[in-house]
């Protein structure tokens, strides 16, 4: 359970409203199953307590995830490890079942904390997701020998459109402040843990 809850999707406004059934049909399409856990959407329905807020904030994802200089292959495995660094039960359970409908398999899974490890990723991958970490971390670790390496496999146009949705990414830590667990998208599925302290309680384990 998060730290707060939501407002009901019976009581919200009528903007709010149409936001859930939004992202509801969102969630099907993007995952292909239902959540095992609650209505799916919780943190939509936390935002919901400032609706103007919400509103700005999916504008601005809207605007991010329409690019599409970008593989969606890639921004899946930047979104999954930017969610896993930041600790978001939600996000990785969200973003494992995200991958896995977009033709990810089990194993690209499993490999995604030890990457550089692993052949099933490409050096382009990999150097995306050397980025990512760099990114993510405070502060941020993006110097410029990793931008030079980023150009030569990134055009201009790529490296803004994957640094803004590292941004959207970055807006994960709205869930994990309010601690919102994991809905069960990859419920009895290969997920990705999320990093977090040993003796930090979580709902998800790494394969079913």
């Amino acid at each position: 359970m998060a730290r707060i809850q939501g407002v009901p999707q019976k009581q919200a406004g009528p903007i709010v409203k149409i936001v859930c059934r939004l992202m509801l049909r969102g969630m099907k399409k993007m995952t292909g199953r239902q959540p095992a856990h609650g209505s799916g959407i919780e943190p939509v329905e936390i935002w919901a307590h400032q609706p103007k807020m919400m509103s700005g904030m999916g504008k601005f994802q809207q605007a991010v995830r329409k690019g599409r200089s970008v593989d969606e292959r890639t921004k899946n495995l930047v979104e999954l490890k930017g969610a896993q660094l930041i600790g978001c039960e939600y996000c990785v359970d969200l973003g494992s079942q995200i991958c896995r409908n977009s033709g990810l398999s089990d194993q690209e899974l499993l490999a995604l904390p030890r990457y550089q490890q692993s052949d099933l990723f490409t050096e382009r991958e990999k150097l995306a997701l050397d980025y990512t970490i760099a990114v993510m971390r405070t502060p941020v670790e993006a110097t410029d020998g990793l931008l030079d390496r980023m150009k030569n496999h990134f055009t201009d146009k790529q490296l803004v459109e994957l640094t803004a949705h590292l941004m959207v990414v970055n807006l994960d830590r709205f869930n994990a402040a309010f601690g919102i667990q994991s809905a069960g998208f990859s419920e009895g599925m290969v997920c990705v843990p999320p990093d977090r302290p040993a003796n930090a309680p979580t709902r998800l384990e790494s394969i079913a």
